[in-house]
């Protein structure tokens, strides 16, 4: 294996964490930003008020796209061991 190919390696693992991670941490930023402008507004700086429909959102959202991610990781990880011996 050589440093071309190790680098190639990480980049697609990095870029396969990122879209697998993505739906639910920009789900939390927008849930985080209405709440937050909302607080604003109404003047109520409950902490809870952010936390619990975040929680409840990302859970949600991780259900949704839950097939899609294991389909990605599963891609990938074929991909892997189809590579295997090409790189040893």
């Amino acid at each position: 294996m050589n440093l071309e190919s190790a680098i190639e390696l990480v980049r697609e693992a990095t870029w396969v964490a990122l879209l697998v991670g993505a739906p639910v941490l920009v789900v939390s930023m927008i849930v985080g930003l209405a709440i937050s402008i909302l607080q604003a507004v109404t003047q109520v700086q409950e902490q809870t008020l952010n936390m619990v429909p975040k929680i409840i959102l990302m859970t949600v959202t991780m259900l949704i796209v839950l097939p899609w991610v294991i389909q990605r990781i599963v891609d990938y990880t074929v991909t892997l061991f189809h590579e295997i011996p090409s790189t040893i």
